[in-house]
Order: structure tokens, then sequence, then C-alpha cells
């Protein structure tokens, strides 16, 4: 039985040292897209409370306003 070939493992850490990278990349990748997409959920969320406040203060300044009737 013959002894492996050193540059074998140099070679196969190499391999396994750019694939390593690559697993990392992709992984940060996802993370930054659910990120994105958590932010984006956010905002939408926030502009539409924004806009329900701001109906209901406007409702109730028109049904507070002196002479009114409601």
């Amino acid at each position: 039985m013959s002894l492996p070939n050193p540059h074998d493992y140099t070679r196969a850490r190499r391999v396994a040292e750019h694939l390593r990278s690559e697993a990392v990349d992709e992984f940060w990748r996802g993370a930054d897209a659910v990120l994105d997409r958590v932010c984006l959920n956010a905002r939408a969320r926030l502009a539409r409370s924004t806009q329900r406040l701001q109906a209901r203060l406007r409702r109730h300044r028109v049904s507070a306003a002196p002479g009114q009737v409601a």
C-alpha cells in the first residue's frame, strides 16, 4: 500500500477552504436577503400605521371642531 501523495492533501485543503468560503458567502447572502425582507415589511407596517393614525386624527379634528354636530 502506497502512502498518499502530500500534494493531494494540499489540493484537498485548498478545495475545502474554497467550499467553506462559498458556504459562508451563501449563508450571509441569505441572511442579508432575510434582513432586507424584514426591514421592508417593517417599513410597510409603519407606513400603514402612520396613515391610520393620521386618518383617525383628521376624523377627531372634524368631529371636535366647534360648531360641528357629530
